[in-house]
């Protein structure tokens, strides 16, 4: 059985994940520890638990996190992804957040992956302010760690939300210095640009959403508002010019940490991320000349198997 966390900010593109994992009989999703991000963190509790109870699995533990950046000022993805994080779709019966542990996420981190040493994938969907605490409270964390897929960063300096950052290492660029710099498990990163590149045709989106099943009907609803967002001129110039289609960003790093072959074509290189610049703090920097003499190096995707993403997306939806 294929052990993984979850640290994530529903978000659309975060549910359409959770339930890529949820539906592969081999993975078991241990826990969902849940960061400040796309919005406000009682949202992303919120929205959590809302993904869980369409997929009949509130049994999944999940637990409340970092509300705000470590030293940098808070900001959202409310304008993509609706004010409530899932496309402002009213819900009055959304679990409530009496159905959190107890335990904060950090914490949980740290006490799940050394009760499973060597055997938890943690994906990180989110900024990475919880990873970065976690690891002051256990420096020895990533020993105990199988490896960690993270989707954040950009490596040509092409941004989504300041002119060379992509949000989620903008949202908290300390954190993700941090992450880069101390987790020494395998790192497997799914950069803005890549995910554009690869993105789906909106044909298939349509024709995936189309499925007669309760989660296509909430998925075809929280995602509305956020594929009107992606289908805007301004948008698209957001995107690299190799794709301006359906772009789960979230997903292919879960489906890689869940499937060994979907993932083709990679490169191993270190990596950091940029804190001072003026234009461009919270950058990835990609260490291609080797002047930074680190000894652990990241693997960033490339290329990935688009037939088997579409089965993944599909499957989650039955």
């Amino acid at each position: 059985m294929n052990k993984i966390i979850l640290d994530m900010d529903p978000g659309v593109d975060d549910a359409q994940g959770i339930m890529v994992a949820l539906s592969i009989p081999t993975v078991q999703v241990i826990g969902i520890t849940c960061c400040h991000g796309n919005v406000p963190l009682d949202n992303v509790l919120k929205n959590t638990l809302r993904i869980l109870k369409v997929c009949k699995r509130l049994d999944i533990p999940v637990y409340r996190g970092c509300g705000k950046p470590l030293l940098g000022r808070k900001i959202h993805a409310s304008d993509y992804h609706g004010k409530d994080g899932l496309g402002d779709v009213p819900d009055p019966d959304a679990p409530g957040l009496d159905l959190l542990q107890g335990r904060k996420a950090p914490q949980a981190l740290v006490k799940m992956i050394k009760e499973n040493p060597g055997e938890v994938t943690l994906v990180a969907t989110a900024p990475l302010t919880n990873l970065a605490v976690a690891i002051q409270l256990d420096p020895s964390l990533p020993k105990k760690l199988k490896a960690l897929y993270i989707m954040g960063g950009n490596t040509q300096s092409r941004g989504n939300t300041t002119v060379c950052g992509e949000f989620n290492f903008v949202a908290d660029p300390e954190a993700a210095y941090i992450v880069l710099d101390r987790y020494t498990c395998p790192t497997y990163i799914a950069p803005w640009e890549f995910t554009c590149k690869n993105s789906l045709p909106w044909s298939f989106c349509d024709g995936w959403l189309s499925a007669q099943t309760e989660k296509a009907v909430f998925m075809k609803k929280i995602s509305t508002f956020s594929m009107q967002k992606a289908t805007t001129e301004d948008y698209k110039e957001q995107q690299t010019t190799e794709g301006c289609g359906f772009n789960s960003c979230d997903t292919y790093a879960i489906a890689a940490a869940v499937d060994d072959t979907f993932l083709l074509e990679s490169e191993e290189v270190a990596v950091t991320v940029e804190l001072e610049g003026t234009h461009t703090r919270g950058m990835m920097v990609v260490d291609y000349m080797e002047l930074l003499k680190k000894k652990h190096k990241a693997f960033i995707m490339k290329k990935v198997d688009l037939e088997k993403l579409k089965q993944l997306l599909i499957n989650a939806l039955k």
